[in-house]
């Protein structure tokens, strides 16, 4: 065989098994690009978004879309050729497989997290919302989890209200906690409650239940815990439903927000133009930034969005690649994007605060 034959051959079989090593060869990566962006104001999978009865609604036109973004699976592992493709696609971005997924944390972890921080954003969207066109919402402090074999086992239930800490009330879930810290680990406190199964009731008894507390054991310091975790729940003057199936994490609470505001109030609030957005909102309107910025602004854009709804915190990361034809408006809080709502639907656009890199 001639030498130049067993060249050829010889770098043509290295050339196999190396892409062969490369095909199977699982890399530490997870890859993000842009994902389904859905009007609030509008059907998704055969459902109305924001769904409100008990209450008089209004028609709104336009687009108030909320954002995502598209990743790999807690237990998907990409090659090294899917890496490398990735890498050299703008829409695209490959990111370490632990920012996403903490090490230890099984697929089903990761949806149930996922799962839990949509639900907290629909609530605070909800509350958030009412407050700014000040309509009161009532809230009251709860057992939101029992810690499996933890002090309050057996004697305290999740759904249960907590109204007293050792005879002082409460009304902040943080309380909770400051009061069981004055403590000593062995001590008892002693909980004023009523039972989940009785909230309904007008008449609910309250039962004074004692737990003694035990040492914590966990990364912070030492300190007298019960195995409970305090929340809030919220009762609402009306119904108010948001049906998005599939979605998952925190950053969509703003854009819901303002979604619940303009089917509240007469006229639209967009003036019929495509505003889209994201970004994590508390109960107190206070927008929050989130991942995945600069894939959300080519998804909103590639849906038609003219306006895009920035995080303050997220406005130097997306400020440095923004798609063609679309405007960055910076926000801190719900009422920033009401603002930016009036100027957009009058057309002042100059009068918009702007992204800078």
């Amino acid at each position: 065989m001639p030498r130049r034959t067993a060249t050829l051959i010889a770098s043509t079989l290295t050339l196999i098994a190396l892409l062969c090593v490369a095909l199977l060869t699982p890399a530490p990566y997870a890859e993000m690009s842009p994902g389904p962006t859905v009007n609030t104001l509008g059907d998704y999978g055969g459902d109305t978004v924001i769904q409100i009865s008990g209450r008089q609604t209004y028609p709104a036109d336009g687009h108030l879309n909320m954002t995502t973004v598209r990743v790999t699976g807690a237990d998907y592992r990409m090659n090294l050729v899917e890496a490398l493709l990735g890498w050299a696609r703008h829409d695209d971005k490959v990111v370490e497989h632990d920012t996403l997924y903490p090490p230890g944390q099984t697929a089903e972890q990761a949806d149930q997290e996922n799962a839990e921080e949509f639900s907290q954003s629909q609530d605070s969207a909800k509350v958030a919302a009412l407050d700014e066109l000040h309509i009161p919402v009532q809230s009251r402090v709860i057992v939101a989890a029992v810690v499996k074999g933890g002090a309050a086992e057996g004697t305290l239930h999740a759904g249960d209200v907590i109204k007293a800490v050792d005879g002082t009330k409460v009304t902040q879930s943080d309380q909770v906690a400051q009061l069981v810290t004055k403590h000593k680990p062995g001590e008892p406190v002693v909980f004023t409650v009523v039972r989940a199964a009785d909230v309904k009731s007008k008449s609910a008894p309250t039962h004074q239940v004692t737990v003694t507390t035990r040492e914590s054991h966990d990364q912070g310091p030492s300190r007298a815990v019960v195995g409970i975790q305090a929340g809030i729940e919220h009762t609402y003057p009306f119904t108010i439903d948001i049906k998005l199936a599939d979605v998952g994490g925190p950053s969509a609470g703003m854009m819901f927000a303002l979604g619940i505001i303009d089917k509240l109030t007469p006229g639209n609030m967009t003036g019929g133009n495509f505003v889209a957005g994201t970004g994590t909102i508390d109960d107190n309107g206070t927008v929050g930034p989130i991942g995945g910025i600069s894939l959300k602004t080519i998804g909103a854009r590639d849906k038609g969005a003219r306006f895009f709804l920035t995080p303050a915190d997220n406005c130097e990361e997306a400020a440095k690649d923004v798609p063609k034809g679309l405007t960055l408006v910076k926000v801190k809080t719900l009422d920033d994007a009401m603002a930016a709502l009036t100027n957009i639907k009058s057309g002042n656009d100059a009068a918009l605060p702007s992204c800078t890199g």
